[in-house]
């Protein structure tokens, strides 16, 4: 049993990187990739642990891509086996959202919430912080009964508190990945929100401009489609990865190793289609 995305408290999880590490242990799973948005910043700490629990760990990343209608993330796997400018495109990135973050909260203090970037930087206990942060804060104080409430009222797109984001291009994405000596893999293909009879066409150009593989099992979508897309990933040439998109406590319904239906995630896809990617 494997995992191949995963998030610490470096992003948005609620697990430190040793105490993802040590999970993963105790779950029973050998390879374990870590791939928080937007940072590298837990990595090293992650694979310290990982080498003393005898996983084998693979330095990831997930990267917010500007796409509409729906919502973009590449996966970067094995970032940092190369010198890159990759940790200044970071810093740009989340400067941008800490920008976003800061216009989030105006909004919200507007609607007469008690609530400032200092505060929730401070409760999510370092990282980068976002929206998710934002909600559970919220919660936290019992403004809101939910961080699913705090979306549905505020927070999410077209709602009084909502902040478009600023995001990279895939152009963009892919080649930091790959300057940095990573394999750029696209996450939970369904997010594109697109219909199955386009998705094909535009797959295709994200293979052509260097993305290599798909995540086609993923725990948002259903067996059927996760089915639909590991086919389409093999007609146009592109392995196929798997992963719980885990976050921990904050995430209940995910679990580590697990994926679509609660099924293990079998070790062929690090071993038959990640790792040659890597090689």
């Amino acid at each position: 049993m494997i995992d191949l995305h995963t998030h610490t408290r470096a992003s948005d999880g609620s697990f430190t990187p040793v105490e993802l590490v040590r999970h993963a242990a105790d779950k029973g799973l050998s390879v374990l990739a870590v791939t928080d948005h937007d940072t590298i910043g837990g990595l090293s700490e992650a694979a310290a642990a990982a080498a003393d629990a005898g996983l084998i760990f693979i330095p990831g990343i997930e990267l917010d891509i500007s796409w509409t209608p729906g919502d973009c993330h590449l996966l970067g796997y094995g970032v940092g086996r190369k010198d890159s400018a990759i940790d200044t495109l970071l810093e740009t990135i989340n400067g941008n959202r800490r920008k976003r973050n800061v216009l989030i909260l105006e909004a919200l203090r507007e609607k007469g919430f008690d609530i400032d970037l200092e505060r929730v930087e401070a409760a999510a206990g370092g990282g980068t912080v976002g929206r998710p942060h934002i909600a559970r804060y919220l919660t936290s104080t019992g403004a809101v009964k939910s961080v699913q409430q705090a979306f549905d009222k505020y927070l999410a797109t077209g709602r009084p508190c909502y902040v478009p984001r600023e995001s990279i291009s895939l152009e963009e994405g892919i080649t930091a990945i790959t300057a940095s000596g990573g394999v750029p893999v696209l996450a939970h293909p369904l997010s594109l929100y697109v219909s199955w009879s386009r998705l094909a066409e535009i797959l295709a150009s994200f293979r052509d401009k260097g993305v290599r593989g798909l995540e086609a099992w993923h725990p948002g979508a259903k067996k059927r489609s996760c089915e639909r897309l590991e086919e389409l990933a093999r007609s146009l040439g592109m392995f196929v990865t798997a992963g719980s998109d885990f976050h921990g406590e904050v995430r209940k319904d995910r679990k580590l190793g697990k994926t679509v239906d609660g099924r293990d995630i079998p070790d062929r896809y690090y071993y038959n289609e990640l790792l040659p990617a890597l090689s």
